[in-house]
C-alpha cells in the first residue's frame, strides 16, 4: 500500500500564554477563528497520545486560508526551564511560513502594527528556491515565522533536479553507517 499525504492539515505551536497568542495570531495577523479556545484539559488518554506525562493543555485553531489551520497549545506544565525557543539552527527548531500575494505590502502591513523583522525582504533569482522573496519575524514567544511570496516557479527545472538527486544521493546503508 502506498502512502499518500494529501496536505498539512495544521502545524502546532506551544505557546506560553495562549491569550496573548491569540491576540497576535487573530488580531494582529488577521487568522480567523476554526474553533474556539478549549477550557483545560487532561487525563491518561491525552498524555499518552501528546507524550507528555500528566500534560495539562489548552489550545486555539485559527484558519490559514482556506484548506489548513494553525493550532496554538498553552501547556499548564510546561517545564520552568522551557522558557525560550529553539534558535533556529538547533536540531527541533522549526518556523512557520505564510504564503502571501505581495510581501513587501504584508510586511509594510504588519510593521505598522509594530511588527519587528529580522531583515528586509529577500530575494532569490538563481538555485532551487528562485522566485522566492522571503522575510522572517517572530511571534510574541520569539517562535520564527515567515512570509513569502512565489513571484514565480520552473516547475521543469525544479522536477529535473529533484530526478537528478534521487538518482545520485547516497544509499540508506551510507546513511546508517554515518550515523553510527
Amino acid at each position: 500500500m502506498s502512502i499518500e499525504l494529501q496536505a498539512v492539515h495544521h502545524v502546532g505551536l506551544v505557546v506560553r500564554d495562549l491569550d496573548r497568542s491569540i491576540w497576535f495570531y487573530h488580531d494582529v495577523l488577521g487568522l480567523p477563528f476554526a474553533n474556539e479556545p478549549t477550557p483545560w484539559f487532561d487525563g491518561p488518554d491525552l498524555a499518552r497520545g501528546v507524550g507528555v506525562p500528566d500534560a495539562r493543555l489548552r489550545q486555539v485553531s485559527l484558519w490559514v486560508g482556506e484548506h489548513s489551520t494553525m493550532e496554538l497549545i498553552e501547556y499548564a506544565n510546561r517545564p520552568p526551564t522551557s522558557t525560550a525557543p529553539v534558535p533556529n539552527h538547533h536540531l527541533g527548531a522549526a518556523h512557520v511560513c505564510f504564503k502571501v500575494a505581495d510581501v513587501r505590502a504584508t510586511k509594510a502591513a504588519l510593521e505598522a502594527k509594530g511588527v519587528q523583522f529580522y531583515s528586509d525582504v529577500n530575494v532569490v533569482d538563481s538555485g532551487p528556491l528562485s522566485g522566492w522573496r522571503w522575510v522572517y519575524f517572530s511571534d510574541p514567544d520569539g517562535l520564527a515565522l515567515e512570509l513569502v511570496e512565489i513571484a514565480y516557479y520552473r516547475r521543469e527545472e525544479r522536477e529535473a533536479n529533484a530526478a537528478a538527486y534521487l538518482r545520485s544521493r547516497p544509499s540508506l546503508d551510507d546513511l546508517t553507517a554515518a550515523l553510527v
